[in-house]
This record gives C-alpha cells, sequence and structure tokens, in this order.
C-alpha cells in the first residue's frame, strides 16, 4: 500500500498551488474529480492483489495457532479501513494545499486517541482482539463522515459526486501531472529501497539478532523523525503558495528562516539521540542491548541530514523539480555498495556509513544544488556559505554540551525519574545555548524567532 500510491498526492498538491492561489474553483474540481478517479483505481487494484494474496494465507499461516477466520478478519478489516483513503477521503488533499490540514488534524486526532484508549479498555478487561480490530474500522468510518462533512462546509463550491459529462476526462486531460507522478515516482521507489535495505543487509551479513538491536534505535528515531515532520507538515502548502507569487525576495528570506530553524531542531534532537538514547536503552531493555558509540553517533548524524535537508526538499516539491529521475537510483546503488563494501570491516557501522555516503552525496549535495541552479537561479556557492556558517554555529554547541555532560552532569542513571531530571538537563542546555548562538550570528533565524514572538502576542 506505501507503494500503491507512487507520489500521485504530491503531484496533485504542487498542481493545486496555482489554482488555489488564483481561486480558480473549475480548475480545482477538475484537479480533484481526477484525482478521485485515480485513486478508486487503486483502489480497486488493492483489493483484487489482496484477494489473490489472501488466498495463500492457508500456506503463510500454517504454522501458527491463531484461528484462519481470524488472521482474514483481521485482514480484511485493516484493508477496509485503508481503503477508505483511497475512495472516499482522496479529497483531504485540498486541506494541505490550502494550509488547513489542522482542521482534519483535529478530527484524526480525536477519533485516534478515542479509539485508542477504548482498545486499551476492551483488551485489558475483555482479552478481545476482535473488539480491538473492529474499532480500527470503526474509527476509520466516522473520520470519513466527519471529513466529508467538513469538506462540504469548508468548500461549498467543491464537486464531490462525478458527472456523466467528466466520465471522458482521462490521463491525457494532464499531461503535465502525468509527467510529474512518473518522475515522483521514481523518486518514491529510490527512497523506499534506500529506506528498506539496511535491515536485510543486517541479516545477511551479520545475524538477526543484530536486527533487533538496530530496530530498538530505530524505532525511537523514527518516532522522533515523525513528531518533527508533523511539527513542520503545515510548511508544504505555505511554501507551495509563495512559490506561487513569484517574489524572490520573500523565497529567498523564507527559505533560510526554514533552513536555521530546521537546523536549530535538528540539532537539539541530534544531540539528545546521542546522549539520551544510549541510558534509555539501558532503563528499558538491558545493556546487552547497547550498540557501539560510533554507531549511535551515526544515527545522529545520519538524522541531523534527514533534517536538514528539509527545506530544500520542501521548495523542490513546491516548484515541481522532479526531472532528476536518476538521483534516487544513485542513492540506492551508493547506498547498497558502500553498505556492501564496509559490512564485513566494520559491521552495523559500516552499512550506516552507507546511508551517510549516500545522503552526503544525493541528499545534502545534489538536490540544493538542483534547487538552486533550476528554481532560485542562484550560485550553488550560496548554499555552501549559508549551510556552512549554520554548520559552524552548531559545532561550539555540540561540544560544548559534551564538555558539561562529562564535566558536570555525569551521574548514574538508575531509574525514570533519574533519566527524565538527565534528559530535562540536557534538552535546556542544548536548546538555550544554540538558541543563543543562532540568534546572535544568524539574520534570519532572528527574524523568524521575532515573527513567532509577534504572532504569539497577536494571538
Amino acid at each position: 500500500m506505501n507503494l500503491a500510491e507512487l507520489g500521485i498526492g504530491t503531484a496533485i498538491g504542487f498542481t493545486l498551488y496555482k489554482p488555489i492561489y488564483d481561486k480558480n474553483y473549475d480548475e480545482i474540481n477538475h484537479i480533484i474529480r481526477f484525482f478521485g478517479k485515480i485513486y478508486k483505481k487503486i483502489g480497486i487494484a488493492i483489493i483484487g492483489l489482496s484477494l489473490v494474496l489472501s488466498g495463500f494465507f492457508p500456506l503463510i499461516f500454517a504454522d501458527t495457532n491463531i484461528s484462519l477466520l481470524l488472521i482474514y478478519y483481521a485482514f480484511f478489516t485493516f484493508l477496509a479501513s485503508s481503503l477508505l483513503g483511497y475512495f472516499f477521503n482522496y479529497h483531504m488533499l485540498l486541506f494541505q494545499a490550502d494550509q488547513k490540514e489542522y482542521m482534519v488534524a483535529k478530527y484524526l486526532q480525536t477519533y485516534n486517541i478515542s479509539k485508542i484508549i477504548l482498545q486499551i479498555i476492551f483488551v485489558f478487561y475483555l482479552q478481545s482482539f476482535i473488539a480491538w480490530i473492529t474499532l480500527e474500522l470503526i474509527s476509520s468510518i466516522l473520520f470519513t463522515i466527519s471529513l466529508r462533512k467538513k469538506t462540504t462546509n469548508q468548500y461549498p463550491w467543491l464537486k464531490l459526486s462525478f458527472k456523466k459529462e467528466e466520465k471522458n476526462k482521462d490521463f491525457k486531460s494532464y499531461p503535465e501531472l502525468i509527467k510529474k507522478i512518473k518522475q515522483i515516482s521514481l523518486h518514491k521507489l529510490g527512497t523506499f529501497v534506500s529506506n528498506g535495505t539496511d535491515n536485510i543487509l543486517i541479516f545477511s551479513f551479520i545475524n538477526i539478532e543484530t536486527v533487533a538491536y538496530f530496530g530498538n534505535y530505530q524505532l525511537i528515531i523514527l518516532n522522533f523523525a515523525t513528531l518533527l515532520n508533523k511539527l513542520f507538515s503545515g510548511t508544504n502548502a505555505s511554501v507551495g503558495n509563495l512559490v506561487a507569487e513569484h517574489n524572490e525576495t520573500s523565497i529567498k528570506q523564507v527559505f533560510w528562516e526554514l533552513m536555521s530553524f530546521r537546523f536549530f531542531i535538528a540539532g537539539i534532537v541530534g544531540i539528545c539521540i546521542f546522549t539520551l538514547v544510549d541510558p534509555f536503552i539501558v532503563l528499558w531493555l538491558g545493556e546487552k542491548y547497547i550498540l557501539s558509540e560510533a554507531t549511535v553517533a551515526l544515527f545522529a548524524i545520519n538524522f541531523f541530514m534527514l533534517q536538514v535537508r528539509q527545506p530544500v526538499d520542501v521548495f523542490k516539491q513546491a516548484y515541481g523539480l522532479y526531472s532528476d529521475t536518476w538521483a534516487p537510483i544513485a542513492q540506492s546503488v551508493i547506498n547498497l555498495s558502500v553498505s556492501v563494501l564496509l559490512v564485513t570491516k566494520f559491521g552495523l557501522t559500516g552499512i550506516l556509513l552507507g546511508t551517510s555516503c549516500s545522503l552526503v552525496l544525493i541528499i545534502m549535495l545534489w538536490r540544493p544544488f538542483f534547487l538552486f541552479t533550476k528554481a532560485f537561479k542562484r550560485s550553488f556557492y550560496e548554499y555552501i556559505f549559508g549551510f556552512l556558517k549554520l554548520s559552524f554555529t552548531f559545532a561550539p554547541v555540540y561540544f560544548g554540551i559534551r564538555y558539561i555532560i562529562n564535566n558536570f552532569l555525569v551521574s548514574e542513571i538508575k531509574n525514570y525519574y533519574d533519566f527524565i531530571i538527565f534528559s530535562f538537563l540536557v534538552s535546556t542546555l542544548t536548546i538555550t545555548l544554540y538558541g543563543s548562538i543562532l540568534y546572535i550570528t544568524d539574520s534570519y533565524f532572528r527574524d523568524l524567532i521575532k515573527r513567532l514572538i509577534q504572532g504569539v502576542k497577536n494571538r
């Protein structure tokens, strides 16, 4: 299902920015209906493939003690819950492109929290797995109904039903959109390959036990990344509308404000990963699950790179720059090649070094070069200068925090209370020190902070 969408939503979002800015409701209706038709076809394909897959369940689950009937019920319930998005919730993308995703998030989080509370109650008191599964579907259905009502109220001009005269529109009606979908599909596939091969390599070249150790760290870091992505999700549509205005001065200002703020957030979380994840793993699972310091450092470095590259990706998406279809393929090849070369000598650290090399060459160098030369029409050296300046502000923060921890804060963490106190001190010191240095040295960060403070005062 993750592969089935293949960037269609991203392409549609990029296509919607201009008509939303121009208030061209007819064009928006055409695009949303076209989007709906594509998603319905994908949904039908998923149903067909799922039916074929389910036919093999007696073989796949031959050795399990769980009832086959329960397995079928779980599978098709989760399938139905997911397919609601393809058949009924496809217009949700309009909220995202229109900078009103918070309206959807209100309903989504309300139903999610309510669902989780009820699931806890049913599992704890009734030991009912069937009830737990059923609540997933009920929650999705209620969210779909609420979203439909909200869409009708927010966009009364949006036509959610398909008229007969619209049925003749096909893929040829939007050649540029189809071109973008094909390009984004290759980028999605490249990302999928790059992110999905580490566990396979660890299993193949090391052992299955290390897969579990790696997964523990990955779980924590992915949750950090998900939280930050949610925090910044509203910037995508804002940047899309900014690009639609064609104001080069504002575009430059916003880009570097986002870069400085991403450095600030990524620096805080990166330091916390390096200093706090190991103590947490010890409390959670035990000392035997701790990985080497070099491996944890690479986890933090890769996380940092993936976060500070986000402004480049957001502007690249807003400009619709996806013609570099060779880049995700090259990233996958570099990742796999370097990982395989280094894994025999360095183990898990070698696999993470393969990821680091692919990130540096493609994500950190090629993508900003592509954006600055093709979209901004500016020298790539401008980006290099700005990036290095922000990097140099982070260096003293990292070494300063390490010095303070080693000389003043190091103490044995015996329980979660000690860990919470230690985490609070580390994060507070990092925020204070890094925030102060950035505020003094970077004008874009100052402008952003002043605007945020003014926004809070106005509220």
